[in-house]
């Protein structure tokens, strides 16, 4: 008896709770209803039915072919009003085409019939009022049957005139062979811009997301731990490496222009710089040490890799002023390649941009990385005292430093121009809360510095991808222009963010034994990712990869809508000028471009994958 009461007791329980659930779905739902306007008293508008069949109907007929069309005129005189006495009214040419009104006169705003003979059967086209002024005044249209005979009743204009005026029907009929509408070549055009969008966007996303990837993967970075002092002075050494980096990359820039104004000079200074900058790299970075090298061989490397440096900027500089001059030559003298010339042209300015760049990241990396080097030497070689004393200098210097380019940063968004409040003020609570920070990590200890750039560097991500690029290439757009530029510039950024998310956590999926294996033959960190990392991921790299251009293909269709250029700029046009025709022959070849982007990327992973 006891075991039926406790199952009629859970019985109803559960009852009550899946009522309880019903309800407060019910409730969910019902405000869900209300928060987003659901209103079908609007589906059952006449109003609304009539827009949607005329919408569909648009749309189910793309303007992608279209015919020569031949127009016909047909008159028939009427007078309007009707003359006094007998009106006699002229016999019609039984020929051809011919038209009969009745009453062959009427008042204004009076009703007449109007029929046609001998008319192209299947044709339509507008019926309309002639008065002596030759201002076309439409009164409706016109359809004729197999037999081309039509009949339509029509209300007369306000035009009375003593005069003889007409009624005019216009008729148009196909000739020739089909042909592509000016609508599907432009279609083309843009379709076309699309794909190479994406493909732009796909590529230069994808060059910089795999180096990010791997400062993105907790697997690589939680074992990257340093001395707050080794911390320290590399972060002091980046601003002075980059502005070094900066101004020797000018003091060489100058150089060039006085070499590349001759080409064989220019030809024969590039080589140069490329074995000076070869051969003492070679002699710098051996592959293997026999026996530990002295300090005095290590400042000599060091000064060779300066020169080298120094040579390989060289040569860069030569090979972009090359490149542009290539370029030009191309473009002026072989007009049938004049793209190709630009595009070599737009590599070598480029090229240029980035050699700057270029320099700014190796002088901050290198300075940085001797810098690290230092700390941890003096870490382990001064006594106690100082090196408790330099850790707190460095670490609060470190921590001026930081705030202040924050400061600095702001200063140069809000425009605030008042130094206490961007420098110091900002440089003194950094140095304070850095002195706190070296008060209570001893100085023997290790920072665990690579999960600091691990969480940095996702939270970067994570902001840039919530943003979406339909807003990043309103931006470009006022920097570049409207057009597919800024698309590519929208997308690239957007591909950044999403391919460093899909690539580092693939890199955080790997198998850990090679990783270990590669780890226990005394590789650096360098060593380990090309030799354990990378032959892991680069087939999953590949096909996260080809769906990212096709994701780019779909989204460059919607980013034309604010002037990513493209197929959605021409979209968008259509659709707010109500060419629905025009905007279905777009639609049309965005799904074909989609549906045949899906196929490709899904055979070249087959192959490659």
């Amino acid at each position: 008896m006891r075991q039926v009461d406790t199952k009629k007791k859970t019985s109803i329980i559960r009852s009550l709770g899946l009522g309880l659930a019903v309800l407060v779905a019910m409730v969910i739902y019902g405000y869900g209803f209300q928060v987003t306007k659901v209103n079908l008293d609007e589906t059952r508008s006449p109003r609304r039915q009539e827009q949607l069949v005329r919408i569909l109907r648009a749309l189910a007929k793309p303007d992608i072919i279209e015919y020569e069309r031949e127009e016909f005129e047909v008159n028939a005189p009427i007078l309007v009003p009707c003359p006094a006495g007998e009106l006699t009214a002229p016999e019609p040419d039984r020929s051809g085409p011919y038209m009969i009104l009745t009453p062959q006169c009427a008042e204004p705003q009076t009703n007449i019939r109007v029929e046609g003979f001998n008319f192209e059967p299947r044709t339509g086209g507008p019926i309309i009022f002639i008065p002596p002024s030759e201002v076309k005044l439409q009164m409706g249209t016109i359809e004729t049957d197999e037999s081309g005979h039509f009949e339509v009743t029509v209300e007369l204009p306000k035009r009375p005139s003593e005069e003889v005026q007409y009624v005019r029907v216009i008729t148009r009929r196909n000739v020739g062979a089909p042909h592509f509408t000016q609508t599907a070549k432009d279609t083309w055009d843009k379709i076309i811009e699309t794909v190479f969008l994406a493909l732009l966007a796909t590529t230069i996303g994808t060059a910089l997301a795999v180096p990010i990837s791997f400062f993105t993967a907790r697997n690589l970075m939680k074992d990257v731990r340093s001395p707050l002092a080794s911390i320290s002075l590399s972060i002091l050494a980046w601003p002075a490496g980059i502005a070094i980096g900066i101004q020797v990359s000018r003091l060489v820039g100058g150089l060039t222009a006085v070499l590349s104004d001759n080409l064989a000079l220019n030809i024969g200074s590039l080589f140069a710089g490329l074995v000076v900058a070869w051969l003492p790299m070679r002699w710098a970075l051996p592959q293997e040490e026999i026996q530990r090298p002295t300090i005095s061989l290590r400042l000599a490397r060091l000064a060779a890799l300066f020169v080298a440096s120094l040579a390989a900027i060289l040569s860069l500089f030569l090979l972009s002023k090359l490149v542009i001059e290539l370029g030009n030559v191309l473009a002026v003298r072989f007009q049938f390649v004049r793209f190709l010339g630009t595009f070599i042209t737009d590599l070598g300015e480029i090229l240029a941009i980035l050699i700057t760049l270029i320099a700014a990241l190796v002088g901050g990396a290198a300075l940085s990385n001797s810098a690290g080097r230092l700390g941890q030497l003096l870490n382990t070689r001064l006594p106690n005292l100082a090196r408790v004393s330099l850790n707190l200098l460095f670490t609060a210097l470190a921590g001026a430093t930081l705030m202040a380019l924050s400061g600095a940063g702001i200063d140069w968004l809000y425009q605030i121009d008042d130094l206490s409040k961007t420098l110091w003020w900002p440089a003194g609570i950094g140095a304070v809360l850095a002195f706190g920070a070296a008060l209570l990590i001893k100085e023997a200890d290790t920072v665990p510095i690579g999960l600091v750039i691990y969480y940095i560097s996702r939270t970067i991500l994570n902001a840039l991808r919530a943003i979406e690029p339909l807003i990043m290439v309103i931006v470009f757009a006022v920097w570049v222009g409207i057009g597919p530029f800024a698309g590519v510039l929208a997308l690239s950024l957007h591909t950044i963010a999403a391919l460093a998310k899909l690539y580092s956590e693939q890199v955080e999926s790997i198998l850990p034994g090679p990783l270990e294996a590669v780890t226990a033959t005394g590789a650096n960190r360098l060593q380990t990712i090309i030799y354990a990392v990378i032959p892991q991921i680069v087939p999953p790299y590949i096909s996260f990869t080809m769906y990212r251009w096709d994701i780019n293909v779909r989204m460059s269709t919607i980013i034309g809508f604010a002037g990513g250029g493209g197929i959605g700029f021409l979209l968008q046009q259509n659709i707010n000028l109500f060419n629905y025709r025009a905007a279905s022959a777009q639609m049309i070849a965005i799904a074909i471009v989609v549906a045949s982007m899906d196929y490709l990327s899904s055979v070249m992973r087959e192959k490659v994958v």
